[in-house]
This record gives structure tokens, sequence and C-alpha cells, in this order.
């Protein structure tokens, strides 16, 4: 499995062809998916490039993505920065009227257990992200709804390439053993060796401009795409 994380929480200025708009959504999801992409994790945006769970906002990305890559599973994200208050994304996520396949919830952010609980409510599977150097790995174990989720979103924020992967070892150990298949990602210059620690050790990866502008050798990506073609030659020589 591999996952196109396609913008993030980024601005459009940090990248040129940092996906905002639904169309530019969608034709990220096509690239991504041609290049052989098997799930899609999007930011769903108001024009000026801020995230959003507003149900007008995410039903428009979601429209347009899976009609350009019809069959793929797409996730979203229900961040704190979307609306500081958990219960305003609360009851967003109970006015969506068009469903993505699943949604992030980070354990770190207050009303994690709330959101969490209406998502599945609403049949949406949840992936429970639990980010390095917080208390939400020790959330989530005391969550109700830790033995509910589709998968840990096992996040390093060690940006450095040297560091990255020994921070991420550490990561999971905070974690500790678990049945839930984890997806292990970093960020930056770090995005590639966690990535490459993740394929060693049998975990789920993802990339996309949402981790990193960089390519292998430092380069700035071109595109989303390219990440992906980068990361499944990564993976072949493993």
């Amino acid at each position: 499995m591999l996952q196109a994380c396609l913008n993030g929480a980024r601005s459009p200025r940090e990248h040129h062809h940092l996906p905002v708009h639904p169309e530019q959504l969608a034709a990220a999801a096509a690239s991504c998916v041609a290049a052989g992409a098997t799930e899609l994790h999007l930011h769903p945006k108001h024009p000026d490039g801020t995230d959003s769970v507003d149900p007008h906002v995410l039903a428009a990305a979601l429209l347009a993505v899976r009609a350009a890559a019809p069959g793929v599973a797409v996730g979203v994200t229900t961040g704190a920065w979307t609306a500081p208050d958990p219960r305003d994304r609360v009851a967003a996520i109970r006015g969506w009227t068009v469903l993505p396949d699943r949604a992030s919830v980070n354990w770190h952010e207050p009303g994690a257990d709330d959101i969490a609980r209406a998502l599945l409510e609403r049949g949406i599977a949840v992936e429970a992200g639990l980010r390095s150097g917080t208390d939400g790995p020790a959330h989530f174990r005391d969550s109700p709804a830790r033995g509910e989720v589709l998968r840990i979103l096992a996040e390093v924020t060690d940006p450095t390439a040297r560091g990255a992967a020994t921070s991420a070892r550490a990561h999971l150990d905070q974690i500790g053993p678990t049945s839930t298949p984890v997806l292990l990602h970093g960020e930056a210059a770090g995005a590639w060796p966690v990535l490459a620690l993740a394929v060693r050790e049998g975990h789920e990866v993802r990339i996309g401009l949402q981790d990193t502008l960089q390519l292998p050798d430092g380069d700035i990506t071109p595109d989303n795409a390219a990440l992906v073609t980068a990361a499944l030659a990564l993976i072949a020589q493993r």
C-alpha cells in the first residue's frame, strides 16, 4: 500500500504544484494513481489555501477526486487547525453530504475520541494520528476507539535525513506492540529515511507534498506524482 498525501496543511506559496482547488486535487490524484499510488489523502481547502472540514468544501473536493480516480480510497484530515473547537468539527462531520472513505484524527489534540466516534457513526474509517514528541500515543492507549481504527498513522517529526530513522524507531517503541496496521511516515528530509525504515519493517507507507517537497536526492520535486514514482523505485530496491 502506497498512500499519496497530496497537499497537507501547506500554503500554495510553498510549492507551485500544491493542489488547492478541486480541479487541481483531481489532476494530482489522477497522476498519482497513474504513477502507482493505491490510496489518497488530502486536505480540502478554501480558495485561499486554508484547510477546511466545511461540508461544501469537502464535497467539492471529494466529487472531483473520485471522478478523476474512481475506485481509489480517499481520506481527509480532521486536524484542529480546520476548526479549533472540536465540537465544531463534530458538527461538520455530522453535516457532511459526501463522505470520505476514511479520515485522520490526531490523538494529541483535544476531542479526539469525540471526533473519532462521530466518524465511526457515519461509517467512515479512522486513521489514528500519533505524532512523535506528543502525548498522542498515551491518549490513544486509553481511547475507547483504539480497537476500532483502520490504522495508526505514526508521524515522525524529526525533519533531518540523518536523525529521522532513529527518531522513527523510538516513536514506534513509544507506541508499543500493536495488532493494528501502522503507516509510518516522516517529513521534510526525514521523509525518505523513514519511508525506507517502514519498508524494511513491513509497515504501510505514504509520500506526497504534505510530507516533503524533496526527492531522495534533495532536489525539489516537480509534483506529487514524481514523489510517488521515487517512492516506488525505493520500495522496489528493498
